[in-house]
């Protein structure tokens, strides 16, 4: 965008000294969103002061945040919102300069892989057992425990590009694949456990009341894999002394998985450094918090 009068005179005050100057400016630098943030580049650039650099970068992430926030409002207010999209606007949170089409590809081309390993002869173990064979082997996806230490390991781009991620992260790429492939799997509220489960039927959020327990043929674990059946989990759930209820067996819907995606990576930023990350993250999936749950 062209610099005017008022934008130079906002650039040149963001190294003033005084506090008070510095947040008026930058409220006013934010009101104009990403199209700003090009001049905030080229002084950044031009600024040889490391404490004037690193107010540029906090606005230059603040106007990313911004936008990040209404794509937000905008996906969590569509009737179905689609996974990939959710998962994708996480790692923009990280990776505001995010090439989609490349990540669009790559998935592309595992989905394409399983899909010529498949047809309508197979039983859905079959199938389960062919996602599992392709993502796995394959393409030699490896899934580890959950660790807050490996915030890279929640954000979608950088497991598709390394192939590696925790049980949420890799239960989310699988779920994708599978909505695009019109297999039946979704994530379901198994306590301390990030799980899938392959349903008979296509779930239909829009009437909750058609979605029952009795639905659900087995359960995947995505971070390699392994089957359970229906006996298994209710084996864990007396374990860890968890009552059997009908709501563990529900499936997620998109929003919830997208909210507990941002909530397990806000856990990776709870260093006094990087809390004001944590504070965003919550927020970010605050917005998602009218999801109606147990």
């Amino acid at each position: 965008m062209p610099v005017n009068r008022e934008i130079s005179a906002l650039l040149q005050l963001i190294d003033d000294p005084d506090q008070e100057v510095f947040d008026t400016v930058a409220n006013k630098i934010l009101h104009y969103g990403v199209k700003i943030i090009p001049s905030l580049e080229s002084l950044w650039e031009e600024t040889p002061d490391e404490k004037v650099q690193e107010r540029i970068e906090l606005l230059i992430h603040r106007v990313h945040y911004q936008n990040l926030q209404a794509d937000f409002k905008e996906w969590t207010h569509e009737e179905e919102p689609d996974l990939f999209d959710g998962s994708l606007m996480v790692a923009r949170y990280r990776y505001p300069g995010l090439n989609m089409n490349s990540l669009i590809y790559e998935l592309d081309k595992i989905k394409r892989n399983i899909w010529l390993e498949l047809n309508n002869y197979l039983t859905a173990l079959e199938r389960a057992n062919v996602l599992n064979s392709m993502i796995y082997s394959y393409f030699s996806m490896k899934g580890a425990e959950v660790s807050y230490s490996r915030a890279n390991q929640f954000y979608m781009n950088n497991v598709i590009e390394s192939r590696k991620g925790n049980s949420i992260s890799i239960g989310i790429l699988y779920q994708m694949l599978c909505a695009q492939l019109d297999i039946p799997i979704y994530a379901v509220h198994i306590p301390k456990q990030y799980i899938l489960a392959y349903f008979s039927h296509p779930v239909d959020f829009t009437l909750p009341e058609t979605i029952h327990p009795q639905d659900i043929q087995f359960f995947i674990d995505p971070m390699q894999g392994q089957i359970y059946t229906v006996k298994d989990i209710e084996v864990y759930l007396k374990k860890i002394n968890a009552p059997l209820k009908d709501f563990y067996f529900k499936p997620l819907s998109n929003r919830s998985i997208i909210r507990l995606l941002l909530t397990e990576l806000s856990k990776c930023y709870e260093n006094k450094k990087d809390l004001y990350r944590s504070e965003e993250l919550i927020a970010l999936a605050d917005m998602l918090k009218d999801e109606v749950r147990h």
